[in-house]
């Protein structure tokens, strides 16, 4: 058995995972009971052979035998009773423990920032969610009451050969001491192969995903031959890989085996000289023999059941290592709230919707002042980097009023897309600061803020569920008419309902039904059902054609109206109509202003935009 992963830091690990097993701890301690209750009455049962020879069928006593014979009966009832109990209970405190470590670690998911997930693939994350979970669960099921049964066995046979005939089990412990070396070095060889397996894996299965995923370039250029060839490189190489790792952790088992039956031929041949010469009794020898018999068994489980509860810590200490990253610090105390608009023209909070809203923001004496959520965002001299010291953008000074369309035009790498990111605060600024009507964005909830943003990116997510239901993410209690109303806006209307479920219409696989451009107008209709007084468009119409996106930007212009728009597109047509435009390089703003006065200016835009430049 090849050894597993083992956890870095054991102790903190099992204090992590004492607050589960702390929840269940009656369960586990009813388990623990019953394991040991059935152990005890098998490790009876074979010491009771030594009472059945030497007291009942040596001394010719027939109704003793039938009576003792009936009470083992009992006894073994009892013992399989106590197992198909604790399996059943352990099953479903397994499914229990796992269900809420999933829960858990989904729920602090949710709070953790963007930079985790800048810095962590999406399949390391999910490995957590399944890998390490399933692990987990293996474990708590098939090995947590084998080690202890196997644990309970070994210490039992030990006491029990000993009280026999210690003479005899001097020969058996040191069986067990040989058994234990070479399980020890024959897990530690086979662990080497199992390595060289799993990277031939690894190997195997990037290349499947990266054929599967790149299956149409394939076809396009008749490379099904080769690939058939480079598969079976691959599959052979693997199949060496798990050959070897076979063979090697295969050799464990006969060699424990090997000497078990080695032990049992002369604790056999010792034993019956013994009793030949009165030294032990013939029960008490029988007894015995079936003891040295079961000893390899186990050594063999628990060996192998605690290597595999090992790699079961191991992959709790990475879902812990998840679960202590520190959640997103949200320190603002401004938060939304409904408003309805009195005669003289102010605000009073209301419960009902009203269609109007307001920052509410607590001041330090203690009153609460209501500001109009307009949209108007600010940049003050704002300096931001993702690494320490590393400046990404460099004094950002810019604003945009309700109602207006500020573009952002520059090459790949100058910093567009990190402006609209701060201003949903998904990362935070080093100096300078950003308002949002008026407030330090730093004050307002997170939450609150981001409920008045709305984004549409040009890798459209669409969620598997209705056409309905992907266009209520941005208002999840919003109904059927507020839906409709919503894609007409986005222009998604008419092709929605040539569907053939129309509204009702399934989506799949990130919405694999539909068209790029289709995708595009149901994520300006989910933002537009948001009713948000500020739209981030983040490249949205750079995969789109034509014709497409003429009706992506219809919506974005009945969205416009009293809104502030940031747009970052590739394509400077359709940024032509923008109140502002600001062009990036290396995160500074170079220019600013209108398109008629920069192409006036005859500088980076005009070039950009006549082809002398092109956007990298």
């Amino acid at each position: 058995m090849a050894k597993k992963a083992q956890p870095q830091n054991m102790s903190q690990t099992l204090l992590l995972f004492r607050k589960y097993i702390a929840r269940h701890k009656y369960a586990l301690t009813t388990i623990t009971l019953l394991v040991v209750l059935s152990t005890c009455i098998s490790l009876w049962g074979t010491y009771s052979i030594k009472t059945v020879v030497n007291d009942y069928v040596l001394g010719g006593d027939i109704e003793g035998l039938m009576s003792f014979i009936m009470f083992m009966a009992i006894m073994y009832i009892i013992g399989a009773t106590s197992t198909g109990i604790y399996k059943q209970l352990m099953s479903r405190t397994a499914q229990k423990i796992v269900k809420e470590m999933r829960q858990d670690l989904f729920n602090k998911m949710q709070t953790l920032p963007i930079q985790y997930f800048d810095s962590h693939t999406h399949g390391e994350i999910m490995t957590h969610f399944t890998n390490d979970l399933d692990t987990i669960q293996d474990a708590l099921n098939n090995s947590f009451d084998i080690v202890i049964q196997s644990a309970i066995t070994i210490v039992g046979t030990i006491i029990l050969i000993f009280v026999l005939s210690w003479q005899l089990s001097i020969i058996v412990l040191m069986s067990m001491i040989l058994m234990y070396f070479v399980i020890q070095y024959l897990s530690k060889r086979s662990k080497k192969y199992f390595k060289l397996q799993q990277d031939a894996m690894g190997q195997l299965n990037g290349f499947v995903e990266e054929m599967v995923s790149g299956l149409k370039v394939v076809k396009v250029f008749n490379h099904e031959d080769e690939n058939m060839i480079e598969f079976d490189r691959y599959n052979d190489a693997l199949r060496q890989a798990g050959t070897e790792a076979v063979a090697a952790s295969a050799n464990t088992i006969p060699a424990v085996v090997s000497i078990s039956y080695f032990a049992y031929a002369i604790v056999t041949i010792v034993g019956g000289l013994m009793a030949l010469n009165g030294t032990i009794a013939l029960g008490n020898l029988s007894s015995y023999l079936v003891f040295v018999r079961q000893t390899a068994l186990p050594i063999n489980q628990f060996t192998q059941q605690l290597n595999f509860l090992l790699s079961a810590l191991a992959g709790a200490e990475r879902i812990f290592d998840m679960m202590s990253e520190e959640a997103e610090i949200d320190e603002g105390n401004v938060t939304l709230t409904r408003v309805k608009v009195l005669a003289d023209g102010t605000l009073q909070e209301s419960n009902e919707y009203t269609g109007q809203w307001a920052w509410r923001h607590p001041r330090n004496d203690g009153s609460i002042e209501l500001i109009r959520l307009k949209g108007d965002v600010r940049f003050h001299d704002v300096i931001f980097g993702y690494e320490k010291n590393v400046p990404i953008l460099k004094n950002i000074n810019l604003f945009a009023k309700p109602g207006q369309k500020i573009a952002f035009v520059g090459s790949t790498g100058a910093g567009k897309t990190t402006i609209t990111n701060l201003i949903n605060r998904f990362y935070d600024i080093e100096s300078g600061s950003i308002t949002y009507d008026g407030i330090d964005i730093k004050l307002i909830k997170k939450d609150d803020l981001r409920k008045s943003i709305s984004i549409v990116l040009q890798d459209t997510h669409l969620f598997t569920g209705t056409i309905a239901d992907n266009i209520r993410y941005g208002k999840l209690d919003a109904s059927m008419d507020e839906v409709i109303a919503a894609a007409k806006l986005a222009n998604a209307h008419s092709f929605i309902e040539r569907l053939p479920d129309g509204y009702d219409t399934m989506l799949s696989s990130d919405g694999a039904n539909l068209s790029q451009g289709q995708r595009q107008l149901l994520a300006i209709a989910r933002a537009a059902i948001a009713n948000p007084p500020v739209l981030i468009l983040d490249e949205a119409t750079s995969s789109i054609d034509t014709r497409t996106e003429k009706l992506i930007e219809q919506g974005v212009d009945r969205l416009m109206e009293n809104r502030t728009v940031f747009v970052i597109a590739h394509r400077l047509s359709t940024v032509r109509n923008s109140n502002a435009i600001m062009v990036l390089d290396h995160g500074e703003i170079i220019e600013r202003g209108s398109h008629d006065e920069l192409i006036h200016l005859k500088q980076r835009y005009y070039q950009l935009y006549t082809g002398q430049f092109e956007l990298d």
